[in-house]
């Protein structure tokens, strides 16, 4: 069993394995037929529904669901724009928490653009953008766990908070490389609502409203069959801070020899909407912020995945470690090869 020791450099051969894992290729995707909207069953008053976990979750009404996915739909379609038309590389404005965490000049224009867009149909949202939120986890879970708390006063009118990662995949974007994205939720009481994705390379909107299914690009999806953990495609990140590299390091000699294969794709939100429409079986991460994975995490739970943390319990907006799947005995089975690499 491998535990990580941040006093001892790492081993030569996990290293390898780390690296052999980037340079998985990645292969395009033809673009399937234009988006067709998007609307839920009819409902026309504030309701309510059970998790999985059989939590209750209050829904606002049909008609505020359809306007939020509508208003998410465009601003994430404004910033994918302005993503195609820099889509050769972006210059590095800066580096945020370490050299490997970047902020290009395009990342305060994508997310300027998506908050002048939801402020102008809903000026009395709340709004959490990364670009505001200084580097690093503390700050990260010191801004979400802010706004939660701000809206614990707020009357059910204004308990909405849109949550915003501009550019999800920024040294992606950077090198030039089509994978890299908008990432757009919205939450109602603490709880994600609504979930938009739009992929502008393959020109793939992945959409999810809670209570209403997962699609893209208008057609219902849902999560891979896979039953076993050696027939799985599992996803995982290439962390830039130190502690997610070691923990991420030490899952390797685990798990890989366990799945089919592992793929690092350098973009949370398109691994989360791919393990929604079942291209990837799962998608584990030691350390993320709220909006990584909001967007995401409703797409796999309406396509029938499962979203927990490593222990098991389901996903919210104060959860740092993932791990989103299609659910049953191969999200399990994860979990226990996560834990067995101490990887908790």
């Amino acid at each position: 069993m491998l535990t990580p020791n941040p006093s001892r450099p790492l081993p030569l051969f996990l290293i390898a394995l780390s690296l052999a894992a980037v340079l998985s290729v990645v292969d395009s995707f033809v673009a399937p037929k234009s988006y067709n909207n998007c609307k839920l069953k009819s409902r026309s008053s504030s309701t309510a529904i059970m998790t999985s976990s059989s939590d209750s979750i209050e829904l606002p009404s049909q008609e505020i669901l359809d306007s939020l996915l509508s208003v998410a739909i465009t601003a994430s379609k404004q910033a994918g724009d302005i993503i195609l038309g820099n889509a050769g590389g972006a210059d590095v404005l800066k580096s945020k928490a370490n050299s490997r965490d970047l902020l290009t000049l395009i990342d305060p224009l994508c997310e300027k653009t998506i908050r002048e867009t939801v402020l102008a149909t809903f000026p009395s949202h709340a709004f959490l953008g990364e670009e505001d939120v200084p580097p690093g986890k503390e700050a990260s879970a010191a801004a979400i766990e802010a706004k939660l708390q701000q809206l614990n006063d707020a009357d059910d009118n204004d308990n909405y908070l849109w949550i915003v990662d501009p550019i999800d995949g920024t040294s992606n974007f950077v090198h030039g490389m089509p994978l890299c994205m908008p990432s757009v939720a919205v939450a109602y009481k603490g709880e994600v609502v609504v979930g938009v994705i739009h992929d502008p390379h393959r020109m793939e909107t992945f959409t999810a409203v809670r209570g209403g299914g997962a699609q893209m690009n208008g057609e219902p999806i849902s999560v891979g069959e896979q039953s076993d953990i050696g027939d799985a495609i599992v996803a995982m990140g290439s962390p830039p801070a130190e502690e997610s590299m070691k923990m991420s390091l030490a899952a390797l000699p685990v798990l890989m020899p366990k799945v089919r294969t592992i793929r690092m794709i350098g973009s949370a939100a398109l691994m989360l909407a791919w393990v929604a429409n079942g291209r990837l079986t799962a998608y584990w991460e030691y350390d993320l912020s709220s909006w990584d994975v909001a967007a995401g995490s409703i797409l796999i739970e309406e396509a029938g995945g499962s979203m927990t943390d490593l222990n098991d319990e389901r996903w919210n907006l104060r959860t740092r470690k993932i791990c989103g799947s299609n659910g049953g005995k191969v999200h399990e089975q994860i979990l226990e090869a996560l834990g067995e690499a101490n990887v908790v």
